[in-house]
């Protein structure tokens, strides 16, 4: 017996903030070979280098569009900063506007392509589009201290949306 998964989705305004972490380009397929957990272990361990650092157990996870035609996309995995201040070798700062998203918790066991159709299922039922501000569509909120290798991730999934 299959049981049916369900994601409740929410809306919430998140205010603008500067991140500081390491950037990652590649396909979906080199992504989803694991080319963005490994960016992930080294963002966990180089942390203690990123000064300013605030909301230190959360990594997000930012994505963006590639460039038209391209085949693959951008990801950042970062942590929130105050402020930039020296940005450590091999990283980056990035600064995301205030948004409002379509929000909605993927918890252990779930299909994580599900839990996406699920969330830009409900954008549309209720009135809402996606939005890519700067290319960005969509965050994803992780615990910093989960294992990026972890087969099961739990995470929380945010849509730009207007």
């Amino acid at each position: 017996m299959t049981v049916e998964q369900r994601n409740e989705a929410s809306i919430i305004t998140k205010p603008a903030f500067q991140a500081v972490g390491i950037k990652w380009e590649g396909t979906y397929a080199e992504a989803g070979a694991g080319g963005i957990r490994a960016i992930h272990e080294q963002l966990q361990e180089r942390l203690a280098e990123i000064p300013y650092a605030i909301h230190k157990d959360t990594m997000l996870g930012l994505s963006y569009h590639a460039h038209p035609g391209a085949e693959g996309f951008t990801h950042y995995a970062t942590v929130e900063v105050e402020k930039v201040g020296d940005i450590p070798e091999g990283m980056v700062a990035i600064a995301v506007p205030e948004l409002t998203y379509a929000t909605c918790h993927h918890a252990k066991q779930q299909n994580i392509q599900q839990s996406y159709t699920n969330v830009y299922n409900w954008i549309r039922e209720q009135g809402y589009q996606e939005k890519a501000p700067d290319g960005l569509t969509h965050l994803e909120q992780y615990p910093m201290e989960q294992d990026p290798y972890d087969d099961q991730p739990e995470f929380v999934i945010m849509i730009p949306v207007e």
